[in-house]
C-alpha cells in the first residue's frame, strides 16, 4: 500500500528536497505541498494524505494550528491524517502542544535522509512515538515547567487501569518499545500490544506520544527518573 504524503513548509527548497527523496521511494508517493498552515489544511482536506509533514514555524498560519486544525476537524470533516511536526530544538515548546493536539510525533530538519523516510513509514503505520528517548527528554523539560497535580485531574484518570496496565504506561514514558516492555515485563509482544491498546481507550488518548504526555502530567513519572 501506497503511502500519501504532503508536505506543508514555508521554504522552498525544503519542499522541493523533502518531496524528491520521498518520492524515490516506491512505498511513498507526495501528493501535495503548502507554503504555509492555512494552504496546508485546504490541500489536507483535499487529497487526504495519510501522512503531513507539517513545519512548525510558516507564515498566515503556523504548524501547531494547523495541526489542530487536521487533528481536531469541523463536524462533517472525516478525514483526519497523521502528522509529523518538523522541527528544530529552539522550538520545543510549539512541538510539545503539538503533541498534546495529537500530533503522532517529531522530526529534526537536519535528521539524516533515512530518519526522514523511516519517520513516514512510521508514523503512517500508526506508531506514534518516534525517537523516543529524544521525545521524553522534551516532555520531561516542559513537566518540570508545568508541575503535575496528583490531587486531581489526569492523576484521577490512572484508577481506570489495572496494576499491569499502569506499568505498561510507565515503561511507555521512560522510552521503552514493544520489544523492551515485553522483556522487561516477561510478556509476549503481543501481549504488551494489548495492554497498550487498553490503555489508550481507557485514557481516551490517540497515540504513544500522547500516553507519554499523560504519564508526566498525572505525575506517574516524574522529570529526572531513570
Amino acid at each position: 500500500m501506497t503511502i500519501r504524503v504532503i508536505i506543508v513548509d514555508d521554504q522552498a527548497m525544503v519542499r522541493a528536497g523533502f518531496a524528491a527523496l520521498l518520492a524515490a521511494q516506491s512505498d511513498i508517493d507526495v501528493v501535495g505541498e503548502a507554503p504555509d498552515g492555512r494552504k496546508g489544511v485546504e490541500v489536507s482536506r483535499s487529497v487526504h494524505p495519510d501522512v503531513v509533514l507539517m513545519d512548525v514555524r510558516m507564515p498566515e498560519m503556523d504548524g501547531l494550528a494547523a495541526a489542530r486544525e487536521l487533528l481536531s476537524p469541523p463536524t462533517g470533516v472525516i478525514h483526519r491524517p497523521k502528522v509529523l511536526m518538523l522541527t528544530t530544538f529552539d522550538v520545543d515548546d510549539y512541538v510539545y502542544e503539538a503533541l498534546r493536539a495529537g500530533a503522532s510525533g517529531f522530526l529534526l530538519k537536519d535528521a539524516p535522509p533515512a530518519d526522514l523516510i523511516s519517520a513516514v513509514r512510521v508514523v503512517a503505520s500508526g506508531d506514534a512515538l518516534l525517537a523516543p528517548s529524544v521525545t521524553r527528554r522534551l516532555i520531561a523539560d516542559f513537566a518540570r515547567q508545568r508541575p503535575a497535580t496528583p490531587s486531581g485531574g489526569p492523576s484521577l484518570r490512572l484508577n481506570a487501569l489495572t496494576p499491569r496496565e499502569r506499568e505498561v504506561l510507565e515503561l511507555i514514558a521512560r522510552g521503552l518499545s514493544n520489544q523492551e516492555i515485553a522483556a522487561r515485563l516477561v510478556l509476549a509482544e503481543q501481549t504488551v500490544k494489548t495492554h497498550i491498546g487498553k490503555v489508550l481507550a481507557k485514557l481516551d488518548l490517540r497515540d504513544r506520544a500522547q500516553a507519554v504526555i499523560f504519564a508526566y502530567e498525572s505525575g506517574l513519572v516524574a522529570p529526572g527518573d531513570a
